[in-house]
């Protein structure tokens, strides 16, 4: 998949160097620097997060920082908008079920 050479609120995306994080308890990886919400499209994932109370899936959406749909729990805080976070070598990314990590089984 391609990725946002110029994001309107981060300006200019200089490609970094790639690496390794962790979504799920799964490695992946990206390019340093690069919104977060990037790396994990860049690697199929669509969903970031479920609503509280319907436990409905949400996403990117505005990915310029306004909403709150692509928020999640980034090296165990909750609440981080993964459209502005810059990628980091070694982050562990978790989906966010309401305003916790999703529970794996």
């Amino acid at each position: 998949m391609g990725r946002i050479t110029e994001h309107p609120v981060l300006g200019e995306t200089i490609k970094g160097k790639e690496v390794t994080f962790f979504f799920d308890g799964k490695e992946m990886t990206g390019c340093e620097g690069e919104p977060v919400a990037m790396a994990l499209k860049a690697n199929g994932v669509m969903i970031h997060r479920y609503t509280k109370k319907e436990h409905k899936p949400r996403g990117l959406f505005c990915a310029i920082g306004r909403c709150t749909d692509c928020v999640m729990v980034v090296n165990g805080k909750p609440n981080i908008r993964t459209c502005v976070t810059p990628l980091e070598a070694g982050m562990v990314v978790q989906t966010q079920d309401g305003v916790t990590a999703l529970e794996r089984s």
